[in-house]
């Protein structure tokens, strides 16, 4: 039964088996008699109601009405695991003059590529790939300018992808080009979305 606990009783209820008077008997030698009669007790279970505790509040977070409300919210003082700064990085170096729905793409695809079979399946796997972003060097990735605003923003725009917490245009794209290119693979994609200087593709 929900909500409720079964125990038993603590006292427990005795009846007594009581014998008439004996004819001629004292009272005394009757009373030894009702003390040594069997005495049979019977347990029963005592249903006790609990209480339901009270539901935890859902706390809902703080609705923002732009990405750029959203950004100026996300903390980029605490610490980032390796991948999520490789993710922050790809943003940083690959779209940081780029307004925050084209930084919020970037991300985007990292993120889509980790969770796609024909890539690898971490952020920093896919931002090192060989011949995969112009700005890696040997597989290893530059180090930002931390003091900047531009990385400040980075890292806000990680959080933001990695947790989902705003619909990027790129949607489910898995590459993307600078508009002043024309790349031959772009030929056989179909385009999802154009955001500033870069092109999305699926």
């Amino acid at each position: 039964m929900t909500g409720a606990v079964a125990q038993d009783q603590a006292e427990p209820v005795a009846l007594e088996t009581v014998t008439p008077l004996a004819q001629g008997a004292s009272e005394d030698a009757q009373a030894a008699d009702v003390e040594a009669a069997p005495v049979r007790f019977v347990s029963s279970a005592v249903v006790q109601e609990i209480p339901e505790a009270p539901e935890e509040p859902v706390v809902e977070p703080q609705a923002s009405t732009s990405l750029r409300e959203l950004v100026s919210t996300v903390s980029s003082a605490e610490e980032m695991s390796t991948e999520l700064r490789c993710l922050a990085q790809a943003v940083y170096f690959e779209s940081r003059g780029e307004p925050l729905a084209g930084q919020l793409a970037v991300a985007r695809v990292v993120i889509n590529r980790s969770e796609s079979r024909l890539f690898p399946n971490d952020y920093c796997s896919v931002v090192t790939q060989r011949a995969q972003f112009s700005f890696v060097r040997a597989g290893r990735i530059p180090t930002p300018n931390a003091s900047s605003q531009a990385w400040r923003r980075a890292k806000a725009i990680a959080r933001i992808a990695h947790q989902e917490l705003w619909d990027s245009e790129a949607a489910d794209s898995l590459y993307f080009h600078a508009t002043h290119v024309s790349p031959r693979w772009a030929r056989a994609k179909a385009s999802v979305a154009r955001i500033d200087s870069h092109i999305f593709y699926r």
